[in-house]
């Protein structure tokens, strides 16, 4: 057995994650570049480091997850979702349910939050907001967030709902009270259902087909009829069908 493959192994023992559901290449060529700069020779003699260190383990699991966000992310799609996709879903119903998946450190489900608000009151926005990395939900929890992260983001809208600290920006306490942050493994963990909207972004890119698949499946299961899949700008999904979906526009998919 190669030392990459105790690697998989034992993290799976150890955390109930699955490295083999990742893509291999990319997944070796970071966790290597981990490993070499903390001294170690191999992926074996890493994963003893591990077993013995906490805080090793911690950093393994915040390297294995891809923690790239910002605000309004692509902005075009979020005028899709503000101006087409949120009218079309408060039709039906005036309290959507909301799940931001593999939410990073929070700038999705704020995000969310402050584009619903154009339609609905604060107090009645709901959102679940869900990663494997428990360090990153802490850092979402406390919403504060650099510049660059707001690249994007309406000047009306840094405006109303963010305060400026320092060379910092704080996320207002009424929008950060609309989100609840809880830890959820995608390949791993239940879904809950009867979802209005799922939203996930630039993620399923380093999922192999094999796990892209399930995770899709347990979307469409999670989902309403009717509710809407928001995917990011480089996973289009080519049969949508296949999970019971229809494109209604760009990176947007409806349940059947």
């Amino acid at each position: 057995m190669s030392d990459y493959s105790i690697l998989i192994q034992g993290i799976k023992q150890k955390t109930g994650i699955d490295l083999s559901l990742y893509k291999e290449a990319q997944m070796k060529r970071r966790l290597t570049s981990l490993y070499e700069k903390k001294g170690y020779r191999d992926f074996g003699e890493y994963f003893q480091a591990i077993q013995a260190d906490k805080s090793l383990l911690d950093e393994f699991l915040d390297r294995m997850t891809i923690n790239v966000s910002e605000f309004y992310r692509n902005a075009v799609r979020w005028n899709v979702l503000e101006k087409k996709i949120f009218p079309q879903l408060l039709e039906k119903n005036k309290r959507l349910k909301i799940w931001s998946a593999a939410c990073s450190t929070g700038e999705e489900p704020y995000s969310l939050a402050m584009v619903l608000s154009s339609h609905v009151p604060l107090r009645n926005i709901s959102i679940t907001a869900t990663d494997l990395d428990v360090g990153v939900l802490e850092r979402a929890k406390v919403g504060l967030y650099g510049e660059r992260s707001l690249k994007e983001v309406p000047k009306p809208i840094v405006a109303k709902y963010f305060v400026k600290e320092g060379q910092s920006y704080q996320v207002v306490d009424d929008i950060k009270k609309t989100v609840t942050f809880k830890q959820h493994n995608l390949l791993e963990d239940h879904y809950d259902t009867n979802y209005d909207l799922i939203v996930c972004r630039n993620v399923m890119i380093y999922f192999t087909e094999e796990a892209k698949n399930l995770i899709y499946m347990n979307f469409s299961k999670a989902l309403k009829p009717g509710g809407i899949l928001f995917v990011g700008s480089t996973e289009q999904i080519f049969n949508p069908e296949k999970y019971s979906f229809e494109s209604v526009d760009t990176f947007f998919y409806r349940k059947k």
